[in-house]
């Protein structure tokens, strides 16, 4: 179905290619992992699959990509959109219409399928990805999980023979993540549709894939089955880590084939960790009866919560839920209809936008729209500059998140995890009392998430705070002293991270699935083995 014969690929003024010689072939109805740090190359080779690269992003491409026969330097995209669907890393920036409906519709229209056949087809997107009753929404006012599902859908309805899907789980709630991959899965199963998948949060992908392309980051790639990749691969899900560390032959992929294999392991533990004490002390961030309306809809419910210095808080709950409405409203700029917000005795709505940026630090879903200058140097200078820090300051937290960015490259130039890592690095560079995350995690490889998790550990023995709102169980396992549970805009749930993540089937970590509540991370179980076991 898809064939890269010899193919190599420089960006404009890049001394050395993103992808060199490459050679690979991928049949119908296969579901196909692509794995690799942040900047390796994964989207520039699943670019070249229907011609935007190099008919978009400009570069000169030796060799020949074709797909169903067709080499795709021959012909523009556009003409590649009955063969191939395509849902970038920013679901919001490919959306052509006002609300779900039309979006899941236009791409029919422009194909000519018939009004009888769209009608249908939109009915059946709706039901599989469970967002019917978003039909009439619009698209703006959606969640960034909601635009995603959407996204995933406007390709779905046009029934293309290939399916390029870069980062599709990476801002679902783990509930909605599965059933987007399950709808994946029986397509590649019942209708021969071939998907090529781009994610870092491989642990959900790892037991749908047939085969993993690893994008090393020196223009190669490694192709085999994924027990034979993951097995030496230095990035790796939680299951597989642990199935190193426990010298499981063969590795298992899934819960249930780990669970199975746990027996020896779970006899050779020790006492489970113990956690850390919930902190105490006055409140460094005090919200008390926060509304949050948008027209007659509601989205945060008169919450109150309170934050400590040095506490790492962990907001999770079902795309939609309030997450990022009450993030805004905690930091003053978005909408506050009803409560208070006091951060050191100051409502920060109150304040300037810079003064309340020294108290509360906010960085959304979408990073990019806090980019607004043409270097990446620039950007760093800029928040120096604001922020009075010492010159160099940003750059040096940019360089411990996503080392090695070039400072002359323009940020929407650079991958959705590298934009993210700028504005953190930006943000941080006002050294606020309170930092706020939305979704941080998006577009972040595993070598990132650890150094961004070693920032905010760095940020709290400050006795900073920060609030993360994810979907990203395992990160919050491993970083967050506390998790606040939403849903319908109300708090459901309030306690430790072990209580709340362990004791939830939609939140628990691999890990805590394989072993049991008390385990989180695969650092629990290495530091519970006795010497010459592990």
């Amino acid at each position: 179905m898809i064939e890269w014969d010899q193919v190599t690929f420089w960006y404009h003024g890049q001394p050395e290619p993103v992808l060199a010689d490459i050679t690979l072939s991928i049949g119908e109805g296969e579901l196909v992992l692509f794995a690799g740090q942040t900047g390796a190359g994964k989207s520039t080779l699943l670019g070249t699959v229907n011609g935007l690269v190099p008919h978009f992003t400009g570069g000169h491409l030796d060799g020949v990509v074709s797909v169903a026969g067709i080499p795709t330097h021959s012909r523009p995209p556009r003409e590649f959109a009955h063969l191939v669907g395509v849902v970038g890393q920013d679901p919001l920036a490919g959306f052509v219409t006002d609300t779900v409906e039309e979006e899941l519709a236009y791409g029919m229209e422009q194909l000519g399928v018939s009004p009888q056949v769209m009608r249908r087809r939109v009915e059946e997107t709706l039901d599989l990805l469970g967002i019917a009753e978003l039909r009439r929404r619009a698209l703006r006012t959606l969640s960034g999980g909601q635009q995603q599902r959407v996204a995933v859908g406007s390709v779905l309805t046009m029934h293309p023979k290939v399916l390029v899907l870069d980062e599709p789980t990476s801002a679902l709630d783990p509930t909605a993540a599965e059933d987007v991959l399950a709808t994946l899965a029986r397509l590649v199963h019942d209708l021969g549709t071939t998907v090529l998948m781009a994610e870092h949060r491989m642990e959900r992908v790892v037991p749908f894939a047939d085969r993993v392309v690893y994008v090393p980051g020196d223009g190669t790639v490694v192709d085999g089955v994924p027990e034979q990749v993951l097995r030496t691969m230095p990035v790796v899900p939680p299951i597989v880590e642990l199935g190193r560390l426990a010298r499981w032959d063969p590795l298992p992929l899934s819960v249930r084939d780990a669970r199975r294999a746990a027996t020896p392991l779970r006899a050779d533990l020790g006492p489970a960790p113990r956690r850390t004490q919930p902190l105490t002390g006055p409140p460094v961030l005090s919200g008390s009866g926060v509304v949050v309306r948008y027209g007659p809809a509601v989205a945060v419910r008169g919450v109150d919560l309170d934050l400590r210095a040095g506490e790492v808080l962990a907001m999770m709950g079902r795309n939609g839920s309030g997450k990022s409405s009450l993030l805004w409203a905690l930091q003053g700029s978005g909408p506050r209809q009803g409560g208070t917000v006091r951060v050191g005795g100051v409502d920060p709505k109150q304040l300037s936008s810079a003064k309340a940026r020294e108290l509360v630090g906010l960085v959304p879903q979408t990073a990019s729209d806090l980019l607004y200058l043409e270097t990446v140097s620039g950007e760093c200078a800029a928040a120096d500059a604001e922020s009075g820090a010492e010159p160099g300051a940003c750059r040096a937290l940019l360089d411990r998140l996503a080392p090695g960015i070039d400072p002359a490259r323009h940020p929407r130039d650079l991958s959705e995890g590298q934009r993210l890592a700028l504005v953190l690095a930006v943000q941080l560079s006002a050294a606020p009392r309170v930092m706020l995350l939305d979704e941080p995690t998006r577009g972040l490889d595993y070598p990132a998430k650890a150094a961004l998790g070693a920032m905010i550990a760095a940020l709290t023995a400050e006795g900073r705070s920060v609030v993360v709102a994810t979907h990203d169980v395992e990160f919050v396992a491993t970083i967050a002293d506390r998790v606040v549970v939403l849903a319908e805009g109300e708090i459901v749930s309030d306690g430790p991270t072990a209580e709340v993540l362990g004791g939830s089937p939609a939140f628990a970590t691999q890990v805590a699935k394989i072993l049991g509540a008390e385990w989180l991370t695969v650092a629990d179980v290495a530091a519970a083995l006795p010497q010459g076991t592990r």
